[in-house]
């Protein structure tokens, strides 16, 4: 039993020199050691990546099996198909393309106004409505 005290003992005093600031053993192998480590690491990130790119294709096959089962669009080819409109109206202007027409505007003002009109000739008396129709 004395011989495992010891051991525990001794190796327990080497560790508290190096806790207060006494010698530390220099490793030889050291730096060598160290680069494997780094080695290692990059590895471990290179086959980490690997191995998200791989996943992140497979589900960009499985979105791309459900946009053809629906019939949905990528982003990226709406706004590719609106700009190659742009670009074909604009083609031969020299001028910015023009802004598109809401629906809601333009033609329908004057169908509002015809329709007040007829909602004030509906309230005059006969002879005055026909004056207006005609």
């Amino acid at each position: 039993m004395d011989f495992v005290m010891k051991q525990a003992l001794g190796g327990a005093t080497k560790d508290m020199g190096k806790m207060l600031g006494g010698d530390e053993e220099k490793d030889p192998d050291a730096a060598k050691k160290e680069e494997e480590r780094q080695e290692a690491l990059r590895q471990q990130e290179e086959e980490r990546k690997a191995k998200y790119a791989k996943m992140e294709a497979e589900r960009e096959v499985m979105r791309q099996g459900i946009r053809d089962k629906y019939g949905i669009k990528k982003k990226e080819e709406k706004e590719a198909e609106a700009q190659a409109a742009l670009e074909a109206n604009a083609e031969g202007s020299l001028t910015r393309p023009k802004k598109a027409i809401p629906p809601g505007c333009g033609d329908e003002e004057e169908e509002e106004e015809e329709s007040i009109l007829d909602t004030v000739i509906k309230y005059l008396p006969g002879p005055l409505q026909d004056m207006f129709k005609k």
